[in-house]
């Protein structure tokens, strides 16, 4: 049984609470102009847990290669109001990714991070919205620019399970 949150946790990632269906498109390649993306299903569970200032997101991914396990977590740094989001892939278990940070604003949270893209200096995004009462979208882009074009290279999109 779930540890109870705190009655002073934010509620900013409370719509992602639950188990979902995931519908994901990837771009083949990224950052290459390419206009052919990759489709694929999976499920995602996600949990409180710092008692409430924190998430953890477990995700079965189907890509047509073969399944595999993902987790994001996700912690509220109360001094600061921002959010760190941290993805650890099964598959490279001793690597976890640089985290993005941000804050959710008129419903739509917004998350940045520097990173490096097949060598390439790159921003990334990460956009979080609810788009219904029981869906959910996700959007990652990166920009080798410094931010002034952005290219979305992975969307997905949540139904709650019944």
């Amino acid at each position: 049984m779930p540890l109870s949150a705190l009655s002073s946790a934010p509620d900013d990632f409370d719509f992602v609470v639950g188990d979902w269906f995931v519908k994901h498109r990837r771009l083949d390649k990224r950052l290459a102009n390419c206009h052919d993306w990759t489709a694929f299903d999976g499920e995602m569970s996600t949990h409180k847990v710092l008692g409430g200032f924190g998430n953890l997101e477990d995700n079965l991914l189907k890509f047509p290669g073969g399944e595999f396990r993902a987790i994001a977590l996700r912690a509220f740094d109360k001094e600061s109001g921002t959010w760190a989001i941290w993805w650890l892939d099964g598959r490279f278990p001793g690597q976890l990714d640089v985290p993005v940070k941000g804050r959710f604003k008129d419903g739509v949270g917004s998350f940045y991070a520097d990173d490096i893209q097949d060598g390439t200096a790159v921003k990334v995004r990460f956009l979080w919205s609810r788009s219904g009462l029981n869906t959910l979208r996700w959007e990652q882009a990166f920009s080798a620019d410094d931010g002034v074009i952005w290219e979305t290279n992975w969307t997905m999109d949540f139904t709650r399970k019944p």
